[in-house]
């Protein structure tokens, strides 16, 4: 596997980065036992649970947030 250096990352522009850190992000969340949590973060991670629970429409769909991330760049 190649080895991208930071440098070349930044020469990217803004949309290819944020593909680019999405990517990473990606290969990452596929093997999530691999990423160890501290018990402030799983309590965070339950307390927004909990809220998406009782109010699921009060956010935006990851297509959504995407397409207004992607405009900026």
């Amino acid at each position: 596997m190649k080895k991208a250096s930071l440098a070349e990352a930044l020469k990217l522009n803004i949309s290819e980065r944020i593909l680019l850190v999405e990517d990473v992000w990606d290969s990452i969340a596929a093997v999530p036992r691999a990423v160890k949590l501290t018990s402030s973060q799983k309590e965070e991670l339950n307390h927004r649970l909990k809220a998406f629970h009782k109010n699921p429409s009060a956010g935006s769909p990851w297509s959504e947030v995407k397409k207004r991330i992607l405009k900026r760049g």
